[in-house]
């Protein structure tokens, strides 16, 4: 027979074992946080912080000594190692200068075109994508998952400025997921499906296939990774990743959806809706600058040059609102975005998001496709970084669903993704751990630059061993206002 004690320890195991799902998740990233900020040390300024308060947290992102982008940080080598390949042309890591400059230039032209040009492509590519999926009866999709294709097709029209084959979508949507996996720590990477697009993207370059001007001072092959990793990782990854956001923050407050669906010419309701979706969960988690020069501010001490300043979205935007963590578009209604702390595509002083101005008018218009035919519904817990990808139910809205029936969906939906989420998290630390510690080993942005100049040139002579930098930038490494742990 099995004794009190041995039975006691298994009831007591079985419970800790039922119940992980409401602990575990929670420990796991705190232990995964402590590794992360382990292995990189304690490089840079967490800002806000106590010295650099959000009141002066936009000067401080503004100023221009704020400018260096990659050479100098540690942080770097993770980032590169996460986008590769091709980081060492990827616009975002780019540093000041005139190869940055052109890039940007060619970049916004790409971008650029008729609000309603836009608009209707986007239309066109979301009701495409739900009419391919579609079966006309109540479906549980990952909103990410649903939404990669249709930016795929969508940046694929701009660059290429012809319909998008069903090879592309695949070979982008592919990449494009790897690279946001690997982000997320929910998967390794996966190099040959990020090299079997910039094969296709050589061809398409050596055969003339791009109407538009790139940028010259790029090799053909940097110009392969330019137009991967500006377009076809980035630009997919985000606006996928923004509409996933989006459509959650719909599918969990009902009444705010009903409005939206109600009335959708009303782009002022919708775009409070867009502006608080984005305070409560920005893109960008933190996104850090090396400081060129001193960085000298009234009342404030001087940030010496090399210093590594961590900026964090969601610690500036939870700031100088009442009650910040409640989801309320009517706080938008007296308030003006660029009066509050409010930057979901950075500051325009130092190096914006180049969609800024064609993200919100894309967006709209693919949430209206998406009202027009579906009810959205989720119950699954909703952060920043959205590892699971955005759960919920959608549901046709000429066939209504019962209570009953919504109720039971709606609660298998939520043990799925509790359970999912034990799992999920012990392979975030897993992965992330083994990423992070192998960006540290191969060091490519720190090796890249002790062979090539901000301008991408080659060095002549022994420049030191990768890493080691001037030393102004090993200072970063100890600057004497430290924040947090970036």
């Amino acid at each position: 027979m099995v004794s009190r004690t041995t039975a006691a320890a298994l009831a007591a195991g079985g419970a800790l074992l039922l119940s992980s799902p409401a602990w575990l998740p929670d420990r796991v990233v705190a232990l995964r946080t402590k590794v992360f900020a382990r292995v990189n040390g304690d490089e840079g300024m967490l800002l806000p912080d106590a010295v650099f308060g959000p009141d002066r947290f936009q000067e401080v992102y503004g100023h221009p000594a704020a400018a260096g982008r990659s050479k100098g940080a540690a942080l770097s080598d993770l980032f590169w190692y996460w986008l590769a390949p091709g980081a060492d042309v990827h616009q975002e890591h780019l540093e000041a200068g005139p190869r940055y400059d052109e890039v940007a230039r060619r970049t916004l032209d790409i971008l650029s075109g008729p609000s309603a040009r836009l608009s209707a492509a986007a239309a066109r590519h979301t009701r495409q994508a739900l009419e391919a999926a579609g079966t006309g009866r109540v479906r549980a999709v990952r909103l990410r998952d649903l939404m990669m294709p249709v930016w795929a097709e969508f940046f694929y029209g701009l660059v290429f400025e012809e319909p998008c084959p069903a090879e592309a979508r695949r070979l982008i949507v592919a990449h494009a997921e790897d690279v946001v996996n690997a982000l997320k720590c929910t998967r390794m990477r996966h190099m040959r499906r990020r090299n079997r697009l910039t094969r296709y993207l050589l061809r398409r370059l050596a055969a003339g296939d791009v109407p538009h001007a790139l940028p010259a001072g790029l090799t053909r092959r940097q110009q392969a990774f330019y137009l991967q990793g500006t377009f076809f990782n980035t630009a997919v990854v985000q606006m996928s990743e923004a509409m996933a956001h989006l459509l959650l923050v719909l599918a969990q407050h009902p009444e705010t959806q009903r409005r939206v669906a109600a009335t959708p010419a009303d782009d002022r309701y919708l775009t409070h809706v867009m502006n608080e979706t984005f305070r409560l969960y920005p893109l960008f988690g933190v996104a850090h600058r090396i400081t060129t020069a001193d960085l000298a501010l009234d009342g404030l001490p001087v940030i010496p040059a090399g210093s590594v300043l961590a900026f964090s979205y969601p610690d500036y935007h939870a700031t100088g609102y009442p009650d910040p963590e409640r989801f309320d578009p009517a706080r938008w209604e007296s308030l003006s975005a660029r009066d509050a702390h409010h930057i979901p595509f950075g500051v325009a002083a130092n190096r914006p998001c180049p969609a800024w101005r064609l993200a919100p008018v894309v967006m709209r218009a693919a949430t209206r496709e998406v009202l027009a035919r579906y009810v959205l519904d989720s119950p699954v817990g909703h952060t920043r970084s959205i590892p699971h990808r955005a759960p919920c139910l959608l549901v046709p809205r000429d066939r209504p669903l019962p209570r009953p029936l919504r109720g039971v969906l709606r609660t298998a939906l939520t043990v799925r993704d509790r359970a999912e989420d034990v799992g999920r998290s012990l392979l975030q630390l897993l992965f992330g751990t083994w990423m992070v510690l192998e960006a540290r080993r191969t060091r490519p942005a720190a090796t890249y630059f002790a062979r090539h100049d901000t301008e991408g040139r080659p060095l002549d002579g022994d420049q030191g061993l990768p890493g080691t930098g001037t030393g102004r930038e090993q200072a970063a490494r100890t600057c004497p206002y430290p924040g947090r742990r970036a």
